[in-house]
């Protein structure tokens, strides 16, 4: 369970069994961006086939935030393992487009689409 007091919380979940979809709410800073970044350790791993970080839940993302998702970008790009991040809201999106991230990461709109991406 996740903890109230949190700035960010990350829950995991599965959309298939080589796939998991870490959803972040909350606010990604130098503070809390360690939630983020344990869980990408975790499941950016060989036999996934795909990790989805969900940013819809994202009220606030700062450099340590973006710093974490490049971080795991860079994981799975080592490991063979897709990184796919969806975003949607402008607390997501500014961010990643400002630094140019956007070019890096592979960018959804939304958690239909991933499913639907990963599903067949």
């Amino acid at each position: 369970m996740p903890d109230p007091a949190a700035l960010a919380t990350v829950v995991a979940d599965r959309i298939a069994p080589d796939v998991v979809v870490l959803h972040v709410s909350g606010e990604l800073d130098t503070t809390s961006s360690g939630e983020l970044t344990g869980p990408l350790e975790d499941h950016v791993a060989e036999g996934q086939r795909a990790v989805v970080v969900d940013l819809g839940g994202v009220k606030f993302l700062g450099s340590a935030g973006l710093e974490a998702l490049v971080l795991g970008q860079q994981r799975a790009s080592r490991g063979g393992v897709e990184f796919v991040v969806v975003a949607s809201t402008r607390a997501a999106l500014r961010p990643i487009e400002a630094t140019g991230l956007d070019t890096v990461f592979t960018i959804l709109g939304s958690m239909d689409e991933a499913v639907e991406r990963y599903s067949a």
